[in-house]
């Protein structure tokens, strides 16, 4: 997969973010010297080609005052386990949940899903509401809970890549 040297410079000037502005692809558009229909258009090839995958909000969830998070792991029977994660996935406190394969004997866990709450009291009470929904399905699960954010990052391009 190629891209050519106005979609490399569309993906160096957004990645580290699109502008938090009303317009925010005009405002990419004028740092490169571009229509904002070509910037619009080019992202929209890129993401139908896969070179993009998504544009999502990444959100600080300290700064939203979700200081309690922790990152949940289930052992869940794989026969409904995309089903069930599906579910636990589209809860409100959930932001971001999927499947990994087990590292038997020592990691047992195949579903993972992120819970955020103000208090670890609240985010207890989610889990306890994720320990319903899976049900006997569910074998066992553990919580890791965040002691400070990392910065997060998608892919950075290099100069000459």
């Amino acid at each position: 997969m190629t891209i050519d040297s106005i979609d490399r410079k569309i993906l160096t000037a957004t990645q580290g973010g699109l502008p938090l502005t009303a317009q925010p692809y005009a405002e990419v558009a004028v740092w490169l010297g571009l229509d904002e229909a070509e910037v619009v258009g080019r992202i929209k090839a890129m993401m139908d080609r896969g070179v993009i995958r998504r544009i999502a909000v990444a959100p600080n969830h300290y700064a939203l005052g979700m200081v309690a998070n922790g990152m949940s792991v289930w052992d869940v029977e794989d026969g409904v386990s995309e089903e069930l994660g599906a579910l636990v996935g589209a809860l409100e406190f959930v932001s971001h949940c999927y499947l990994r394969p087990r590292a038997l004997p020592e990691w047992p866990y195949n579903l993972f899903a992120m819970l955020h709450g103000s208090t670890r009291d609240e985010v207890e009470d989610h889990r306890a509401e994720v320990v319903a929904i899976l049900g006997d399905a569910c074998r066992s699960n553990d919580i890791l809970y965040s002691t400070r954010i990392l910065k997060k990052t998608g892919m950075r391009l290099t100069k000459g890549r």
